[in-house]
């Protein structure tokens, strides 16, 4: 709870000063030479060392006391020396006997100001509003501190109640190969939440410095974390990363050192900036300032990166002061990406969100909608606590929600990430029973406090013939909405890509790169049982140049036994009339399939006129006719696939009997139900 004792600090300069010579409480001349002798240990020493002896004064305050047990400054005085020792527990009692002196006088009612502010800090809440209602009974208590005060009972009858209904939260640490006798802290995961990236303080330069670590969980143990590569970190200070998804872009915060600037080939606008790094194959990129409208004259910090790489929710803020609750204010930003790969002009979150205090820890889920923080300016339990909001279908956002005792206590709380599933969550403290000074805990969310439940899609884009890995572009398209909620591309050396998916929707994706067929392939989320295994699909492309090879169009869809195209079918129609007219050499037939349950006539009818629906919504969208024929099977072309051992199956009836569950036979048949185009000419 620093922010609320840096309140008492300043309150103190003035109340330990109060009683000056002629004036004490007592007439034992030996206590008051011995309350001297503390404030000189304190004098002497910081001006020859500049590290004042608190120490030494709380012993000649104790001497004092022993002269004279009813000596009130010398309580109080002690309770100064003992706060700024951080022996918080001593400078409470200290405070509460020099209350019950015979000769106590509070003509401002200071001390029970300062009493519930160390009460506060250590979760006294109770003790802590008695005293604060005590301190508003006073005329002449200060104004300013006395608008603290509503402030503070606020936060003491919260944190009463969230007491009395704790949360399920039972943090474990996550080992050694993370946590170290240094600090730990800033954790940022990939989505398939095998890779962990996470901040260091280390020692291994004069002084100490900030560097990246990155631990990779096998079998659910994460190893000894591996430093990044020195173009990463260097011998200056890099902190409170954020990966994309697939682990392949990383945004971090590099703060300029006076003379030497941000490191070597860096540059920056204010004291602390972004920067991004991109990984190819398995290398990373040398780190540049982030491209765009971001990073300014005062600092940026804290990066969180949506799951779709387009938005990047971050903390700027600049030094004031407001109610001495914090000096370095910091609120919540977010930009999105644009068309030409820059991050546009920062926006500030709305009001309900950001306070006039400080927000920090930033964390945006792969849900894409629940945002995670920490703030000192929302009633809470009193310091930093941890929030949530949800951002709403008309862009707002909900009133932030407090996580609840005991994720929060008195003390601060940030760090916070929530893992893709949203099952557990990762956060720094320093609790007893760590490895070192800040440790990362591991901890499972309890249900009110989780957000939309997301799984992750892994493949391949490679050559259907060659097999040459690709680097291609791909979108998943929410097929309700028809909004792109991924766009991104494979990497350019293995051709290999990750995303996330929400639950609960039916999406498209679609893959592209010159030269080759466009791809696609359906996902349905909105069945149960395919929300807890993540997706692997591989992207086989098809030169254009291939004539007479099925092309699937996988998000074409129909009502039940209809040749009426549902909306979700409109955007990739959109997109393969787009692709037609830019290649206008092309000629190509359209083909309906069925399955083999029913009727074989209506089957092939049906087949017949859904091939035409598309036809005519090509056409429609000005594909010329000329270019184009349509025709239906029926049951009579079953779809085909390779398995493992490279031989074509032909998911006939015989097959279809061969499978040994329902589920795989609904499945069979569902492949089989398509609509496809085979290039006739190029």
């Amino acid at each position: 709870m620093k922010n609320v004792l840096f309140l008492l600090f300043s309150f103190l300069i003035v109340s330990c000063t109060i009683a000056q010579p002629g004036s004490w409480s007592t007439k034992s001349k030996k206590a008051i030479k011995y309350i001297e002798e503390a404030r000189n240990a304190t004098y002497i020493l910081l001006k020859e060392t500049g590290l004042p002896d608190y120490g030494t004064a709380i012993e000649w305050c104790d001497k004092a006391i022993e002269k004279d047990p009813e000596f009130t400054e010398a309580y109080e005085i002690k309770a100064d020396y003992c706060v700024r020792a951080g022996r918080i527990p001593e400078a409470i009692e200290s405070y509460k006997t020099a209350i019950n002196t015979a000769n106590f006088y509070s003509g401002t009612g200071y001390v029970f100001f300062d009493l519930a502010v160390l009460e506060m800090s250590q979760g006294l809440y109770e003790d802590a509003m008695a005293n604060l209602k005590k301190y508003r009974t006073f005329k002449n208590a200060n104004e300013d501190y006395l608008k603290q005060t509503e402030w503070m009972i606020a936060n003491c009858e919260f944190g009463i109640e969230a007491m009395k209904n704790p949360l399920p939260f039972k943090p474990v640490n996550v080992g050694a190969g993370v946590n170290t006798f240094e600090a730990e802290y800033f954790p940022t995961l990939t989505v398939d939440q095998k890779q962990l990236l996470f901040t260091r303080r280390t020692s291994q330069y004069e002084g100490s410095q900030e560097d990246f670590f990155v631990s990779t969980s096998v079998q659910d143990y994460w190893e000894k974390g591996e430093p990044m590569p020195k173009n990463i970190n260097t011998p200056f200070n890099e902190g409170a990363p954020t990966f994309a998804p697939d682990g392949r872009t990383l945004i971090f915060v590099g703060c300029a050192v006076e003379g030497y600037g941000y490191g070597p080939g860096r540059r920056g606008y204010g004291s602390c900036d972004l920067f991004v790094t991109e990984k190819v194959g398995d290398k990373w990129l040398d780190p540049i300032n982030l491209p765009g409208a971001v990073n300014s004259r005062h600092w940026e910090t804290q990066p969180s990166l949506s799951s779709d790489g387009k938005t990047l929710y971050f903390i700027r803020g600049n030094l004031r002061s407001s109610g001495g609750r914090a000096m370095r204010n910091g609120d919540i930003y977010v930009s999105k990406k644009q068309a030409d790969g820059s991050w546009g002009e920062a926006v500030k979150l709305p009001n309900n969100i950001n306070t006039p205090y400080s927000e920090s820890s930033v964390h945006i889920h792969p849900d894409g909608k629940t945002l995670y923080f920490s703030s000192n300016g929302h009633v809470g339990m009193g310091g930093f606590d941890l929030y949530m909001t949800t951002l709403q279908p008309d862009g707002s956002w909900s009133d932030p929600k407090n996580l609840g005792y005991p994720i929060n206590t008195a003390s601060d709380e940030n760090s916070l990430i929530v893992y893709a599933n949203g099952e557990y969550a990762l956060f720094g403290s320093s609790r007893e029973g760590g490895l070192g000074l800040l440790d990362l805990y591991e901890f499972k969310m309890p249900e009110s406090i989780r957000p939309t439940k997301t799984i992750y899609m892994t493949g391949t884009v490679f050559d259907i013939n060659t097999k040459a890995r690709l680097e291609a572009e791909f979108s998943l398209v929410d097929l309700e909405t028809g909004k792109e909620v991924v766009s991104s591309t494979s990497d350019k050396v293995n051709g290999t890509f990750l995303v996330t998916l929400p639950i609960n929707r039916e999406y498209g994706l679609l893959v592209k790169k010159d030269g080759y067929n466009t791809y696609s392939v359906n996902f349905n989320l909105t069945v149960p049982e395919n929300s807890d295994e993540p997706y692997h699909q591989d992207v086989p492309l098809v030169p254009l140049n291939e004539v007479g090879v099925e092309n699937i169009l996988a998000n074409v869809l129909f009502d039940l036994d209809s040749d009426k195209l549902r909306p979700e079918s409109y955007v990739e129609l959109d997109e393969f009339a787009s692709f037609l007219l830019k290649h206008q050499n092309l000629k190509i037939e359209l083909q309906g399939h069925t399955d083999s349950q029913g009727d074989d006539d209506h089957n092939l009818d049906l087949s017949k006129r859904r091939a035409k629906s598309v036809y005519e919504y090509l056409v429609g969208k000005g594909v010329p006719a000329d270019r184009m024929t349509h025709e239906g099977f029926g049951e009579t072309k079953p779809s085909q696939f390779i398995n493992d051992a490279g031989e074509t199956i032909v998911r006939d009836d015989a097959y279809i009997n061969s499978l040994s569950t329902e589920k795989e036979k609904k499945s069979a048949h569902q492949q089989n139900r398509r609509t496809v185009y085979v290039i006739k000419s190029s």
